[in-house]
């Protein structure tokens, strides 16, 4: 039914495309259109390679028409998902409220039990800009206006002339996006991409919670349940975001101490400004009139305390109104916001004091009976201010832990430390020593003005700029401080040296205390592996523990928190996906532990990219998957690059995804509760899987020739010379793997249809393991049959068959052919064409038959995509042939032209990076 109404609706807008095209005097490029059997009766043409004459245009077109798909499939999956609500089967959906409330009932919980995991959960999507979102901030507009025309479309109540009109506004959106065009044609800059989450923030976010909480109201009272227990914000799971644009400094050139300071405060003036609507909301919604109720006396005291205090802005909030006593009081909370960097007497200092008077809102509303006002009116902007706050998001701070390195040094250098300039060559002992010395003394290095050195000069800058923050506004909109590839905790421990440099650290008692979390990265797998020791280490140091329990009292938890960040992009690309997944779970499991043994709670945050490789996958699926006592229905996750717009950019399914990331956190701490623990037998197999998956990966990627083969056999010269985001694509910009970054490393393989990091080793690991204990391997497999399956097994193998179907091997042997002239690369490709049978063959065992059988739904879709990408991609090799036979000087003109191939794969595959 889904594939009919994808049909049906992709009919209508390439219906609509094709007669854009004609009336715009582009019948050429209209001829070749995909998909013509939905829309037109004359006879599909065989399209293997794109017209030469109109190359360009044809490129450009194939680019609108997958996202015309990708605007159908997502039409239809929310339509069909309102009709399953409509007849009650909601509860057969995987990860949706109606799932996971009904798998609790069916474990014996009790209604009480399900309500105290709710009033626990923690979610926060935490936004980044990672160069992987390839379409320009208008061209996502018009995208958006087109979406909401589909779902208007939806309505059956419009004659036809209203719908006529509405389908005129479709083919005038589809010109608008014709006319266009999706590249950048120069490079994004910060503003640009804080202008983009802005719009999230500001705009969509508020408007989805109040639906993702209906959703959640609507099947609790399905489940049976007492309404009454939810209506109450407490109640409910608690929404929060992060954000990384501005705050994320790690081999970012152009995020300095002011960038951060300015998205500071753009978010809080954005915070504010939607405070002041929903007060100026419900100002209007509380017109009660004196003259059909009276005012309790305790509203009109603080009326009249709340005027006085706030002066002449108080003044002006009551003049009007006068016989509306409640509109009165919300106006006076208005003139109460801090809206200034420095507020007036009177203005509020933290977003809990306007919570407060709300809540007394709420009870002078009960008072005289007026309960449905009460929840309807004030408990929004109550859930709302719980979300957002004074600052809408809080902004993290990432820096390498190199970078931090060379800070210490340039400042140990200019305080005339003996031996400073071979900082970066002292042991750990050496470092841990001068560290603890260190933080002994409030003295800095040198005084602020007198800093000099580019690595010192912006960490001191930045730290100012956060202790400035905090001083004036609290810590509520400041994220963590993060470590990237920490490796030991020295590196943590300079985050305090330099905090102190800075003027942010707080003294207590004589001690220093850190106000914000130092948060440790764990990457690749060697960093992954060690990782339980260095958190060991690194909880048994005292300003830590001071700093965790400032942090614990200031927030209120019953227990100190350690957040640590695991990265699932790095990981995969050392040592293969199995490995990548396996390490990732391991380590969790034993950073849980040792944090237990310290009596503090691990909150993992978990760095997840936008494609399999780099550890995307179903929601519910992924969050199912963590392992055992380690999500603590806390679940912190960055939504990155173009997932934001998959996700986010339209009202009904970012709704739904918000109630796959909190329902999926119930659903993992109703399990923990239940005592869920990995099976003995499966994990064992998992570790040699692991093991001889990565041995075969890196067989691969270390070998002779490989880099090179991996330069000349994807397009990421191509992809390095995009406009697609802020941020440079290498580290230090050496030309090796190592420096690249894994966004790129994913996003070249997946455009050159080898979607290499989503499935390599796996193969090899399953057939070692089948020959060597076929016992444990079919015992494997059966965990993936079984109706409860287990679940790291299963998310592993389904995103590795979904990352297989994507991968060509005809289309791979074609851009293997751009390496001919190397020696390895015949040999290489080779290796990579046995893997991918093998792997092949293991799904197919593993899954029972051919994957188009087993899994029709998954290669429906693909496969209706790879028709119409096969002559985009014979058009890139050929590109890239000709822009790589030329000379350095003749290469600029040939660069729109790559990019828009680029960017028409990445809309054909729904992927970048």
């Amino acid at each position: 039914m889904a594939f009919e109404k994808t049909d049906e609706t992709l009919a209508f807008l390439m219906r609509a495309f094709s007669e854009v095209l004609r009336t715009t005097g582009s019948d050429e490029v209209e001829q070749v259109l995909p998909w013509r059997s939905l829309w037109s009766d004359a006879d599909a043409p065989d399209i293997r390679t794109i017209p030469e004459s109109c190359a360009e245009r044809c490129v450009q077109a194939y680019s609108l028409a997958f996202q015309l798909l990708n605007q159908a499939e997502e039409n239809a999956t929310a339509q069909l998902r309102r009709l399953a609500e409509d007849r009650g089967d909601l509860v057969e959906e995987s990860g949706s409220w109606d799932h996971t409330i009904a798998r609790a009932v069916a474990q014996g919980l009790e209604e009480a039990d399900v309500a105290e995991g709710l009033a626990t959960i923690r979610v926060e999507p935490v936004l980044t800009a990672h160069p992987t979102e390839a379409k320009r901030q208008t061209v996502l507009e018009h995208h958006r206006a087109l979406y909401r025309l589909l779902v208007e479309l939806e309505n059956s109540m419009w004659t036809r002339g209203e719908r006529a009109d509405l389908e005129a506004e479709v083919r005038a959106c589809i010109e608008r996006l014709w006319r266009t065009g999706e590249i950048y044609l120069e490079k994004p800059e910060l503003r640009d991409e804080r202008r983009m989450v802005l719009h999230y923030l500001r705009n969509i976010f508020p408007r989805v919670l109040p639906r993702t909480e209906q959703r959640l109201r609507h099947a609790w009272s399905r489940a049976g349940f007492d309404p009454k227990r939810l209506e109450d914000p407490s109640a409910r799971p608690r929404v929060s975001f992060g954000n990384w644009v501005g705050g994320d400094r790690d081999g970012h050139p152009g995020v300095t101490a002011s960038v951060t300071r300015q998205t500071l405060e753009e978010f809080r003036q954005a915070a504010l400004q939607l405070v002041d609507e929903g007060l100026k909301e419900l100002a209007i919604e509380l017109s009660l009139s004196s003259f059909r109720q009276n005012a309790p006396a305790p509203l009109m005291e603080r009326i009249r305390v709340w005027s006085e205090r706030l002066c002449e802005p108080g003044r002006r909030a009551i003049e009007r109104n006068r016989d509306e006593p409640w509109r009165q009081w919300v106006n006076l909370l208005r003139a109460a916001l801090p809206f200034e960097k420095r507020p007036p007497a009177g203005s509020f200092r933290r977003v809990s004091e306007l919570v407060e008077q709300l809540e007394f809102s709420r009870d002078q509303l009960e008072r005289i009976g007026a309960g449905r006002l009460a929840r309807n009116d004030v408990l929004p902007v109550i859930v709302q201010l719980r979300t957002f706050g004074f600052h809408l998001a809080t902004v993290d701070m990432r820096q390498n832990s190199s970078f931090h390195d060379e800070a210490i040094q340039q400042l140990a250098v200019l305080a005339g430390i003996d031996d400073a300039e071979n900082y970066l060559d002292w042991s750990a002992e050496e470092r841990r020593s001068f560290l603890e010395r260190e933080l002994k003394t409030r003295r800095p290095f040198v005084r602020s003005r007198d800093v000099t050195g580019d690595h010192a000069r912006a960490v001191v800058d930045l730290f100012h700029v956060l202790s400035e923050h905090l001083e004036l506004h609290g810590d509520d909109g400041l994220g963590g401080l993060i470590v990237s590839m920490t490796r030991n905790t020295e590196d943590l421990l300079g985050v305090y040296v330099l905090a102190r440099e800075g003027g942010l650290i707080r003294y207590e008692e004589g001690e220093p205390v850190l106000p914000l979390p130092v948060v440790p990265l764990f990457e690749t797998i060697d960093d992954l592996e060690a990782a339980p020791d260095i958190l060991e280490d690194y909880l048994c140091h005292p300003v830590v523990l001071r700093s965790l329990e400032w942090q614990r009292r200031r927030r209120g938890e019953p227990l100190p928190v350690q957040q640590v960040m695991v990265g699932y992009s790095d990981s995969s690309k050392d040592g293969g996906i199995v490995a990548s997944m396996w390490s990732l779970r391991r380590a969790q499991r034993r950073l849980a532990e040792v944090a237990e043994r310290h009596g503090v709670r691990v909150r993992f945050f978990h760095g997840r990219g936008g494609t399999i490789g780099r550890g995307a996958g179903p929601t519910h699926r992924f969050v199912r998957a963590l392992p055992p006592n380690t999500v603590r229905a806390d679940l912190r996750i960055t939504e990155q690059g173009e997932t934001i717009r998959q996700k986010y950019a339209n009202l009904v399914t970012a709704s739904h995804h918000l109630e796959l990331l909190s329902a999926g956190t119930l659903g993992a701490w109703l399990s923990d509760r239940g005592g869920r623990e990995d099976p003995e037998e499966l994990v064992h197999s998992m570790e040699r899987l692991a093991q001889s998956s990565r041995r075969a990966y890196e067989d691969l990627v270390q070998g002779p020739g490989f880099v090179e083969f991996f330069e000349n056999a994807t397009p990421i010269d191509a992809i390095e010379v995009s406009r697609i985001g802020s941020r440079p694509s290498r580290r230090k910009g050496a030309r090796s793997l190592d420096n690249l970054r894994a966004i790129p490393w994913v996003f070249a393989w997946n455009q050159s249809r080898f979607v290499l990091p989503g499935w390599y080793g796996l193969g090899a690991g399953l057939t070692e393991l089948a020959d060597q204990d076929p016992a444990r391997f079919e015992r494997l497999v059966e965990s993936k049959r079984e109706r409860s399956r287990w679940a790291p097994f299963h998310y592993l193998i389904s995103n590795a068959a979904s990352a297989f179907s994507t991968a060509s091997l005809e289309i791979m042997e074609r851009y293997a052919a751009l390496a001919s002239d190397l020696s390895h690369a015949e040999h290489i490709f080779e290796r990579i064409r046995t893997e991918y049978e093998r792997t092949g063959s293991m799904l197919e065992r593993i899954y029972g038959g051919p994957l188009a059988e087993t899994r029709p739904r998954v290669c429906q879709l693909i496969e209706r995509r790879s028709i119409a990408l096969k002559p985009l991609h014979h058009h890139q090799i050929a590109l890239l042939r000709q822009w790589r036979q030329r000379e350095e000087d003749d290469r600029e003109e040939l660069v729109p032209r790559l990019l828009v191939t680029v960017n028409a794969i990445a809309s054909g595959l729904g992927v970048t990076g």
